[in-house]
């Protein structure tokens, strides 16, 4: 028996998330009907984050035991012809039988994308949040930053999910503009929120980002989010942002021989560029 460690990116908006529900489509579900082809028996897999309905994900990593008898660099494509177009296996290796996809990852770090624009692009619908006025990205950065840092992260947690603990650390947060747009110059930058956590809590990448929002438009300004966090109440801070303009990035393990996040696979085209910045990842 191999263990196996995959690197796996997906489209989520046709999924019902990453974990197996009864007679819905998910990411897990799909991963191991291709490994049951593959093996010739059930083979369960694990991951490090189980993303909810239509997130996406560039650096999801799962876990696994088999008897296959391909090589590692046979593994991803024998995948990928076996599940559908919208995951892609992008690597595979071999890992110690201690390895486990969930508990040994020391942090992740998320994106999300918003279109602050008075018009829906409908090339972007599944793939970014559409907030309808300008957002002031400076008052989000500032705000941003008094989220890096040890801290007790109760008010951004949904509830249904509780934790031992709601203290997480933040490593980085930015808030930033993206580069060029797939429709060209003129086209909008979509607003960028980049989080990288040693852990997270339930929707708590969401949560922030729908408080950011609120800085953002102006309803509130940029110290409101040091009292949203001292109060350690969920209903003080901002709404929960959609699933669709939320990706996971990569996940850091003190295996990987280089952590940092993945470079030329960005499905959400568009590269960070200057702009307002703060700080120095089913989430």
């Amino acid at each position: 028996m191999r263990n196996y460690k995959l690197t796996v990116a997906y489209d989520g908006t046709a999924y019902s998330g990453w974990q197996l529900q009864p007679d819905k489509p998910t990411i897990q579900g799909a991963l191991e009907a291709g490994l049951q082809r593959l093996a010739g028996r059930l083979v369960r897999v694990t991951a490090s984050s189980r993303t909810d309905a239509g997130v996406h994900a560039l650096g999801q990593v799962v876990g696994f035991s088999a008897d296959l008898r391909l090589s590692l660099r046979e593994l991803p494509k024998a995948l990928n012809a076996n599940t559908p177009d919208d995951i892609l296996v992008r690597e595979a290796c071999e890992v110690p039988a201690s390895f486990h996809a969930t508990r040994d990852a020391r942090s992740k770090r998320y994106r999300y994308l918003v279109h602050d624009h008075p018009q829906p692009d409908v090339f972007c619908r599944n793939y970014a949040w559409h907030v309808r006025q300008a957002l002031d990205d400076s008052a989000m950065a500032q705000a941003a930053s008094c989220l890096v840092g040890r801290h007790d992260f109760a008010s951004f947690q949904t509830a249904g999910s509780e934790r031992v603990s709601t203290v997480r650390t933040v490593s980085q947060l930015v808030v930033c503009r993206q580069g060029h747009e797939p429709l060209g110059p003129l086209a909008p930058r979509r607003l960028v929120v980049e989080i990288e956590a040693n852990g997270f809590l339930y929707n708590m990448v969401r949560n922030i980002v729908g408080t950011l929002v609120e800085i953002g438009r102006g309803k509130q300004p940029a110290q409101w989010i040091q009292d949203v966090l001292l109060a350690r109440d969920r209903r003080q801070a901002g709404m929960t942002a959609p699933p669709q303009g939320l990706y996971l990035m990569h996940v850091r393990y003190d295996c990987d021989p280089a952590a940092g996040v993945p470079a030329g696979v960005d499905l959400a085209a568009g590269d960070l560029v200057e702009g307002g910045r703060a700080g120095g990842g089913a989430d």
